[in-house]
């Protein structure tokens, strides 16, 4: 075997990520806010970029028309468990309307989020407590209340640490207990529950309100496993009463520090936006608070007119302000034919609700507009879509779907939609098991089995019949 040296031509072909490939990629996946945030420190670190006087997005609109359906075929570790269960009633609808209440109870929460717990506690201390001594434990006892509301360690700890009697720090912590929000200062779930308790005493009759505290005592482990009968026999008192005292239990909050927050409120600012135009649709990309970048026009003299190094970083930084600028132009165009595919194929949904969103795969629109599919993923992600029907998620539109017994693909949304829909509808005295719910669907023509009842139930936080039945 005779080994030698030698040299040779090869022309191959590589895909090379450059640093301008990147920031594509890394531009398309931003959400509107983050984007204008980029923006923002491009034009403090790139001195060639400038934003226009007057931003405006000339971006013509792309009208949708209407598709016919032929067309379309084409932090208290022991309460964990409690607090999972007690708070299992609630549930929340995407597009849901909210009445005159609700939406001052929400501005509360906003207004709540730009203040910790801590500051809003002190606040109200120095309103109550004029001694100076009782002023320093209430400082040092509200330094120890965790985020969720409850106080961390023991009175015993902190007449330690403030050389103080215990009954001393005791009397400050109950004054601190009547503060808003009720229940805070608490050692424990029960004593939170109570407090709050407390204050409604005059909302239920003696034997209710006396009922509630008893099972807030004694009974929350057998509240969690839904062992009502267990709770009703050792309290001498029926299921249905029982059932009241769990009801009472639930409007309370296990956390009552976790409206507050030391940073601003977070709002959805949807980017894109799809209104109903006669029989069409108009989208609009949503980045009128992006500023409109332009380059600069003394750099371009520059580079024209100046030699040597001055004019090779100018050229450098021109190049990356165009990059950039195309780049986003790039995500624009991008966002505009995505959304104008789901329109097309989700078009039950834009015109009728999210009852009729169909099985959609990111594959499919990749294939409809000329991408790859992982170019839809980077679009779609972390991004909203304003439709008539509410603000979604833009991976909403992306759903598994079953077949109906006429061989038309049914969404997994649409089938929760139809389970949420005969719950509601069901006798509390008898509720509807998951058998019996997929023996409904089935005679609708959607075909699920009961395993797959009990799954879109549990991702709903829907209790089964066994904790939905009314005594």
């Amino acid at each position: 075997m005779q080994l030698d040296y030698g040299l040779k031509l090869e022309t191959t072909q590589k895909l090379i990520m450059t640093p301008q490939l990147r920031q594509a990629i890394a531009i398309l996946q931003l959400p509107a806010t983050e984007l204008a945030e980029l923006v923002e420190k491009e034009l403090l670190e790139n001195p060639v970029l400038e934003a226009d006087a007057h931003e405006s997005n000339n971006e013509p609109e792309i009208e949708v028309e209407s598709f016919s359906s032929s067309e379309q075929e084409d932090n208290q570790p022991e309460a964990d468990g409690w607090v999972e269960y007690l708070l299992n009633g609630t549930q929340t609808t995407a597009g849901s309307q909210s009445g005159c209440t609700e939406m001052e109870k929400q501005r509360e929460i906003a207004d709540a989020e730009t203040v910790s717990l801590q500051n809003y506690l002190e606040m109200q201390l120095h309103f109550a407590v004029l001694d100076a001594r009782h002023l320093a434990i209430g400082k040092y006892l509200i330094g120890c209340i965790d985020d969720n509301g409850y106080l961390c360690g023991t009175t015993a700890e902190a007449a330690a640490q403030m050389a103080v009697a215990e009954t001393v720090v005791e009397n400050v912590l109950k004054l601190i207990q009547t503060f808003e929000p009720i229940g805070v200062g608490a050692r424990s779930l029960q004593e939170c529950l109570l407090l709050q308790l407390e204050q409604k005493e005059q909302e239920y009759n003696s034997k209710e309100f006396a009922l509630a505290v008893a099972v807030i005592r004694e009974h929350l482990d057998q509240v969690a496993l839904g062992r009502y009968k267990q709770i009703a026999d050792k309290q001498h008192c029926s299921l249905h009463e029982v059932q009241q005292a769990v009801d009472i239990i639930r409007t309370l909050d296990p956390k009552p520090g976790c409206a507050f927050g030391g940073g601003q409120p977070g709002y959805i600012i949807p980017d894109i936006i799809v209104e109903r135009v006669n029989s069409g649709y108009t989208i609009h990309i949503n980045d009128s608070h992006v500023p409109q970048l332009s380059i600069n026009s003394y750099y371009r003299q520059i580079v024209r007119e100046e030699p040597g190094d001055a004019r090779k970083y100018v050229e450098g930084r021109i190049n990356a302000a165009v990059w950039l600028i195309k780049s986003i132009e790039q995500r624009r165009r991008t966002l505009y034919n995505v959304a104008e595919a789901i329109i097309e194929m989700q078009q039950n949904f834009f015109d009728h609700g999210p009852k009729f969103l169909r099985p959609l795969t990111m594959k499919k629109v990749a294939d409809q507009i000329g991408v790859h599919e992982s170019t839809i993923s980077r679009a779609t992600s972390n991004k909203y879509m304003a439709t008539p029907h509410g603000v979604f998620g833009m991976n909403t539109f992306f759903t598994a779907g079953i077949q109906s017994a006429a061989g038309e693909d049914i969404s997994a949304s649409r089938v929760k939609q139809e389970i949420r829909e005969l719950i509601a509808a069901e006798n509390p005295m008898q509720p509807l098991s998951d058998q019996s719910l997929g023996d409904i669907l089935n005679s609708k023509g959607i075909m699920v089995s009961r395993r797959t009842v009990a799954k879109y139930r549990e991702e709903m936080a829907i209790p089964a019949s066994s904790r939905r039945k009314r005594h």
